[in-house]
């Protein structure tokens, strides 16, 4: 399946959390592609991060930048954008961080996703509303299951939980609202994703380039914890032949939920994984195994995550022939590629339209 350029051509497009990584990722392949497209999001976080060292700011007929829980401004914004398509990737995103703000996290993914569907209920403008949420969002009992769309949803840490809710309330709201509607709605599940430009807190990828450049040491936890590894362009150009479907003729039996994960063979320990990109960046860094896991402020509260994680996507492969084409080595190369450009100040933002347009190339899908 290749990419409908015409589609996409001066398609008037929201993205929620366009200042994040993924979310900025998802922006230039739009931009490339011809889209009208505008952004919803507080703004970027960190002194370093994807969306000020491209220079995207310019890409956006609308930008703006607000808390996603206030539903008035959101309707407001979306009114004036007037958007087909919505891309909502707004979110509190990482593990960790829920352990510290357990209420911000639950606030700004939850009412955050209610207020999305919310504000397109009656939305005629609206054709395609596309909530990503994570392969976080299974329960999972640590039985090195690989989770399908049909598995049980739950999460024992607040991340995986509010997620959850996610797929609950999109789903509660697609049969309660949306079932005569010409709007369709998906969920989606990808795997752990990594690439240029994600300087996210307490991210195995970001600690481990700043520290094999730098040549420190990188101390990592769970080293032996498996993850469905992927480059994030794997996913968002799966994200967007789905969009196309579901803009079909037949475009309501696309609608529910989707896995994106990398194929079994990608599945890494975090050990292993950092290894990889240590040797990658001829780094002569150590690897040090933390050997306790942290607490939070006054110690009581114990932080912990899923030791395996993969996810079943025979789903997609079946319906939408899409399949990851970068190994987890060339996934690396990409990664750290971008980064060494970052530190010799390149121009980042060409740099990524490269990666993209090559990988369009390698797919043979544009």
């Amino acid at each position: 399946m290749k990419i409908e350029k015409k589609f996409w051509k001066n398609k008037k497009i929201l993205i929620t959390g366009h200042t994040g990584f993924k979310g900025g990722w998802l922006s230039v392949i739009l931009n490339l592609l011809g889209s009208k497209v505008s952004g919803f999001a507080l703004n970027p976080q960190g002194k370093n991060n994807f969306f000020n060292c491209t220079k995207i700011k310019k890409i956006f007929k609308y930008d703006f930048r607000h808390d996603i829980t206030d539903i008035n401004f959101l309707k407001k914004s979306i009114k004036k954008i007037k958007p087909k398509i919505i891309f909502h990737l707004a979110a509190q995103s990482s593990v960790i961080e829920s352990f510290r703000n357990s209420r911000n996290t639950v606030v700004t993914n939850t009412i955050g996703t209610a207020n999305i569907l919310e504000a397109v209920k009656y939305n005629k403008h609206v054709k395609c509303l596309f909530i990503i949420t994570t392969d976080k969002v299974y329960q999972n009992y640590e039985t090195k299951k690989y989770f399908d769309e049909n598995s049980k949803l739950g999460g024992d840490d607040i991340y995986s939980g509010s997620k959850a809710c996610c797929e609950i309330l999109a789903n509660s709201y697609r049969k309660s609202f949306f079932q005569n509607s010409k709007c369709r709605i998906v969920t989606v599940r990808a795997g752990n994703c990594f690439g240029g430009g994600d300087w996210t807190k307490e991210r195995i990828v970001k600690d481990a380039l700043e520290c094999f450049y730098n040549n420190k040491t990188l101390v990592i936890r769970m080293p032996e914890a498996t993850r469905p590894w992927q480059h994030v362009i794997e996913p968002l150009f799966g994200y967007i032949l789905l969009v196309q479907k579901l803009c079909s003729k037949k475009g309501k039996k696309y609608v529910g939920a989707w896995n994106f994960g990398p194929s079994l063979r990608q599945n890494l320990q975090v050990l292993k994984f950092a290894k990889m990109i240590k040797e990658k960046m001829n780094s002569k860094s150590k690897i040090v195994i933390k050997k306790k896991f942290g607490k939070i402020k006054n110690k009581k509260i114990k932080v912990f995550e899923s030791k395996d994680l993969s996810i079943n996507s025979k789903k997609v492969y079946k319906f939408l022939s899409w399949s990851p084409s970068l190994s987890v080595e060339n996934a690396v190369n990409l990664t750290i590629e971008w980064y060494r450009a970052f530190k010799k100040k390149q121009d980042l933002f060409y740099l990524t339209k490269i990666q993209i347009l090559n990988y369009f190339k390698k797919m043979d899908s544009i």
